[in-house]
């Protein structure tokens, strides 16, 4: 088992505590720990216990995502740690700060896509729950405190927790 963690990076304008929505869907890339191996395309994950699958050959463990490698054919699984949940970014702008923990077994996340829906807070308190991130940037304004808000250069990276 190998624990994840997932930090990104950003430059914020005249916003904090980016973070994704509630029901977010990750979307990573997968690379098999037995014969290293990674996946042509996207998996994604969903932190929800509705998205939970059973282990075959286990008693009754779950897991958020269960895949089977193309190459190898070993079942691998990855659970999100719910205990560490999801920490907004509030580190120094171009600086790596934790979103998220991922307890793996026989597989590693090696890149992130920041599809979906993010959300922010203002300077004055507005929230914006519309951050698309897809295109590695956000811009909007803020009308509280009349300011031009946004998101640019976003980053991430994989270390082990």
């Amino acid at each position: 088992m190998v624990r994840l963690l997932l930090s990104i990076k950003a430059e914020l304008e005249n916003v904090t505590d980016l973070q994704p929505l509630d029901d977010f869907e990750y979307f990573f890339k997968v690379k098999c720990n037995s014969c290293h191996e990674t996946h042509p395309k996207s998996v994604s994950l969903n932190r929800h216990v509705l998205s939970s699958y059973e282990l075959s050959g286990s008693r009754g463990n779950t897991a958020n995502f269960v895949w089977r490698c193309g190459e190898c054919k070993r079942e691998s699984s990855a659970k999100f740690e719910d205990a560490y949940g999801v920490k907004p970014y509030v580190a120094e702008n171009g600086q790596f700060g934790p979103l998220l923990v991922v307890e793996c077994r026989g597989l590693e996340f090696v890149d992130f896509e920041p599809r979906g829906m993010w959300k922010c807070k203002g300077m004055k308190g507005s929230i914006f729950s519309d951050v698309d991130l897809e295109s590695g940037e956000w811009n909007d304004y803020d009308e509280k405190a009349a300011l031009p808000v946004g998101v640019s250069e976003f980053g991430n990276q994989w270390t082990r927790a």
